[in-house]
């Protein structure tokens, strides 16, 4: 190959920019002394050309290849000091990923040449290695943005109107029957017929991936033999994980998400901008921690050696570097803008929003979100906790954030439990958690309202284990969370007990209604739909097999009702008309006299203080009144069946059951103007008026 022309080229914009006539090289680094862009073959396997970069503007250092197309593989070489204890990591033997790099080839082999220092050497992380990583590690591809969309347009739900699916790109299809097995577990299986027909058929209305940015999943760390297959370790903010594609090429996102968009489906992605993949001192010198260590993260002020972490993982990105948080929003302006993706989830993002260690309401990263005019038309969802002081701010996000609602997942777990003192709260759960996210201008919507997500137990778990079983995770069952609420109906995982399943079955059918007939967003994990199980492992972070996979084949036939009973709870929720509201419940009455939500006892009588006091109390009801239309919605979490006075709503009406979680009654029994009703026990029951 002969060499490109070179010239000084532009700082903006960063990355490998191919503009039809050549490439633009711009990286970020405000201590080097000194960058180097190395050519490789189309493997990645040879180093070929290596050209040395002069011009450095406001810290971004750039040159231009004349005659360089898309498809040219490379990576950097940066120099500087390496001075660990000063926070200073360069090491020119280190060949590193361009953090603006949009696609990857070749795969990290965990090697001791991957780590800045020398892995053999005593002093650890205070020595020098030189041996060079450029064998071990992938290297960026420039890419050629041009696609034909060919019209695609968005569905852009309300979020009032949005029912997410949350879930793992490659585990959802990795047993598909249906595709062929180059495409059973990435992006292209979800924009084959069998998949979206599928997600259709249940009714939801956003599918939300797992993390899917470059995480280098099969990467065995020394001492240990397990995956990293969640995706929580971001090696990239721009380029997709290289395994979920099926030919390498990644227009097959886009390919995915317009067919999703064609069918009515949103596509929303898990983001991990607080922590990458390197990790703390200790961990490899890949990306940021060569091009410039004291920038990209939080050093520990008092010993710059060690960093500042509120993630657990080792190190928090520093988005106080307004380089950082650039690279941050350039990287959601990308998804958005290229990628046509309709929202994001930001794992722990009290750590994003931290000012001098603090979470601060006017934080650069909040400011820089609300003000950006692509990110105002996507979904904007954040799992509000970090393990750090100060992380939990659930409730503390502006409008017109979301976020996941830890709170509602607890009581509604202890609620169908059997746990006494929880109805009180449930009521408050129910409609949309007002104490948490009544102000601030937000909607009732504001809470993702969820039982179960990939971290922790599933459905079926949470019905089936009292206790963790995380042995498989080589951690002497020490991982997880061991407070899960959950009680396996007597007993302990598999059992062949008809009067235990039956309980089981009861339980999730009843917690998934209420789910789906709360006010807010309702997220489901994927396959709690059918009662799949993880065995009882509360933390499957690692398992990258059947312990995590969406079984598709041999469904038992009360998983195949189970599936049908959620479909047709979601069609419930959707055609009812209560649940699109975004004002928050007064508990006033309107001019026709009725309240926009009452609560009943079994008795029909509404709740007065001593009812909302009893702490034994296991059912209440809701009757809630919208243009003239009333629905009324009863939940006995009791172990007993109830006999149940509907209220008086002075005139003449006639109440038809809609639904049973029971089955007790038919789908569309008429009661006519019954006074009395039996609930059965863990049941939930939803009656229209006429």
């Amino acid at each position: 190959m002969a060499a490109y022309q070179a010239s000084s080229g532009l700082a903006y914009p960063l990355g490998a920019t191919y503009d039809g006539q050549g490439v633009n090289f711009a990286l970020f680094s405000a201590h080097a002394t000194k960058v180097e862009l190395c050519i490789f073959d189309e493997s990645g396997a040879q180093e070929i050309a290596r050209y040395a970069i002069t011009e450095a503007d406001n810290n971004i250092w750039h040159i231009y290849l004349e005659g360089a197309s898309a498809g040219l593989v490379y990576g950097y070489r940066v120099y500087g000091p390496y001075d660990p204890l000063r926070g200073y990591r360069f090491n020119p033997n280190k060949l590193l990923i361009d953090p603006y790099g949009k696609k990857l080839v070749g795969t990290l082999i965990w090697h001791k040449a991957i780590f800045g220092y020398d892995w053999d050497d005593p002093a650890r992380d205070l020595s020098f290695s030189r041996l060079d990583s450029a064998p071990y590690v992938p290297k960026s591809v420039v890419v050629d943005d041009a696609y034909d969309w060919q019209g695609d347009t968005r569905p852009n739900y309300d979020l009032a109107n949005s029912i997410i699916y949350e879930t793992h790109l490659r585990g959802a299809t990795r047993l598909s029957p249906f595709l062929s097995d180059s495409k059973r577990g990435t992006f292209a299986a979800f924009g084959e017929a069998s998949t979206i027909n599928y997600l259709k058929h249940l009714g939801v209305t956003a599918v939300e991936f797992l993390p899917v940015h470059a995480f280098f999943g099969n990467r065995h760390k020394r001492g240990f033999i397990i995956d990293n297959y969640w995706g929580y370790e971001s090696f990239s903010y721009f380029a997709p994980e290289q395994s979920y594609l099926s030919g390498g090429d990644i227009s097959e996102i886009k390919d995915m998400v317009k067919k999703m968009h064609a069918h009515g489906l949103e596509v929303i992605l898990d983001v991990v901008y607080n922590h990458t993949g390197e990790g703390n001192h200790l961990g490899p010198t890949l990306c940021y921690r060569g091009i410039d260590n004291h920038s990209y993260y939080l050093l520990d002020a008092k010993e710059p050696r060690f960093y500042q972490d509120t993630t657990g993982c080792g190190a928090s990105l520093n988005l106080q570097n307004r380089y950082c948080l650039r690279m941050v929003m350039d990287s959601l302006r990308y998804w958005v803008r290229e990628m046509h993706i309709d929202g994001f989830r930001f794992d722990l993002a009290s750590s994003l929003a931290r000012q001098n260690g603090a979470f601060k309401q006017d934080s650069g990263f909040l400011y820089a979100v609300a003000q950006d005019e692509v990110l105002q038309s996507v979904k904007i969802i954040a799992e509000p906790w970090d393990v750090g002081d100060g992380g939990y701010q659930l409730g503390a996000f502006p409008a017109p954030w979301a976020e996941w609602n830890d709170k509602y997942r607890d009581n509604l777990r202890r609620l169908w439990k059997g746990d006494s003192g929880q109805i009180a709260e449930f009521a408050t759960r129910l409609t949309g958690s007002g104490d948490v996210f009544n102000h601030y201008g937000r909607s009732i919507a504001s809470s993702i309202n969820f039982i179960t997500a990939h971290d922790g137990f599933t459905l079926y778990d949470l019905v089936s284990y009292k206790d963790k079983h995380n042995q498989a995770n080589g951690e002497n069952n020490h991982d997880g969370n061991d407070s899960n609420w959950s009680w396996n109906s007597g007993a302990e995982g598999e059992t062949s007990n008809q009067i235990i399943m039956k309980n089981r079955k009861d339980r999730m059918r009843a917690m998934l209604a209420s789910l789906l007939l709360s006010f807010g967003t309702p997220m489901i994990a994927f396959g709690d739909e059918l009662g799949r199980t993880q065995m009882g492992n509360n933390n499957p972070y690692c398992q990258d097999n059947a312990i995590n996979w969406f079984v598709w084949e041999g469904m038992l036939p009360w998983q195949r009702k189970q599936m049908t009973f959620v479909r047709k709870l979601i069609n419930l929720r959707k055609n009812v008309g209560f649940f699109a509201r975004r004002q928050f419940f007064t508990g006033q009455a309107g001019p026709s006299g009725y309240k926009d939500i009452a609560w009943y006892t079994s008795a029909g009588t509404e709740f007065g203080s001593s009812d909302w006091q009893d702490g034994n109390r296991h059912s209440i009801a809701y009757l809630v009144h919208q243009d003239d239309r009333f629905m009324l919605v009863i939940f006995n979490a009791g172990h007993q069946p109830q006999e149940w006075t509907l209220p008086n709503l002075k005139k003449e009406f006639y109440w038809k059951l809609l639904l049973d979680t029971s089955e007790r009654f038919k789908t569309d029994t008429p009661l006519g103007n019954s006074k009395t009703i039996t609930v059965p026990a863990w049941s939930v029951l939803v009656i229209a008026i006429n």
